[in-house]
């Protein structure tokens, strides 16, 4: 395995920020264009909300999915035409489009029609109030199962971002995710917290909602992956369209097992990550996971040339 193999990771809801992708919209054309092409085809100006916002509108479930996407795409494709190809490619539950777009599954237009429907059927499928997140620190995984099925109580509360050793969400009923936070604090984890979020994601709550994705993802032009894509759902390696698709259709109910994909990304041979698209959440969640491995971000002009000049050091 050569020394120079990089994967790309996608960043999902939670990395958007007012401004972000205006830095590199205003001096790339490949970033300009990647905006410009949201906002056809959503049929709104997508990229006023990023660059301008206001916050509690890029917050929106069916803004925030499709604002993500074109940040991290747009950043994506002025980083494309500086580096070298990638090994593989993941995304972070909504950054899993954003990793087939880069492999060329489906189109960007599609991944942004589909995105911002996905966040509304999300958002829809559970009336507000009625489901919550928490997340769970410093706890291994089967304690935390443990704690959810103790919580339950003929409740839904299931673990939905395995993200790293140090942190799992877990997602459900809002009266059992809250007695899952109580029980995790009893019984040791280092905090339990409630979340900001405006939907119960990644948990059986969510049926409505992929049943609802389904005919969208029928509706686009499928295309066998480039390069291998890591789906959340099983955290395997996706080669084929026909997996992709299904992968992203039951990604919208199933945990995100992003610390199982990280180490399988590892497992491979990858020594370098790169995290594309607002933020550095999957940087900090790698440090978490296995802090020998480089992780690099390109998200604005500066990550950009910093992200390039030290892949100029460690690609042979």
């Amino acid at each position: 395995m050569p020394e120079n193999t990089i994967a790309l990771l996608f960043p999902g809801q939670g990395s958007q920020a007012v401004g972000m992708g205006k830095d590199l919209y205003e001096n790339y054309p490949a970033a300009r264009q990647t905006f410009e092409e949201a906002d056809d085809a959503l049929g709104y100006k997508l990229s006023k909300v990023c660059f301008e916002g206001p916050e509690e509108q890029l917050r929106l479930t069916e803004i925030t999915q499709p604002a993500i996407l074109t940040a991290s795409v747009a950043a994506l494709r002025v980083f494309e035409t500086r580096s070298s190809k990638p090994a593989y490619l993941a995304g972070h539950s909504l950054g899993e489009y954003s990793a087939h777009v880069a492999s060329g599954t489906f189109s960007f237009a599609d991944a942004v029609r589909t995105v911002r429907n996905r966040g509304k059927y999300m958002q829809e499928a559970v009336p507000l109030g009625v489901g919550a997140m928490a997340a769970i620190l410093g706890m291994d995984f089967e304690k935390v199962a443990v704690v959810c099925h103790d919580a339950a109580q003929g409740e839904v509360c299931e673990p939905a971002n395995i993200n790293s050793p140090e942190q799992i969400v877990i997602s459900g009923n809002t009266p059992a995710v809250e007695r899952a936070a109580k029980l995790a604090d009893e019984r040791g984890a280092k905090r339990a917290k409630l979340l900001p979020v405006s939907a119960p994601f990644h948990c059986s709550l969510m049926k409505p909602a992929q049943d609802r994705l389904d005919a969208d993802l029928n509706a686009i032009a499928w295309h066998k992956p480039v390069y291998p894509v890591i789906c959340n759902v099983e955290a395997e390696l996706v080669t084929e369209d026909v997996r992709a698709r299904d992968t992203l259709l039951r990604q919208v109910t199933g945990s995100v097992k992003w610390e199982q994909c990280i180490r399988l990304l590892i497992a491979q041979g990858v020594q370098t990550f790169v995290e594309v698209g607002p933020g550095k959440v999957l940087c900090g969640l790698m440090r978490q996971i296995d802090r020998s491995k480089t992780c690099l971000n390109v998200s604005d002009e500066a990550s950009l040339a910093k992200t390039i000049e030290s892949l100029a050091k460690t690609v042979i």
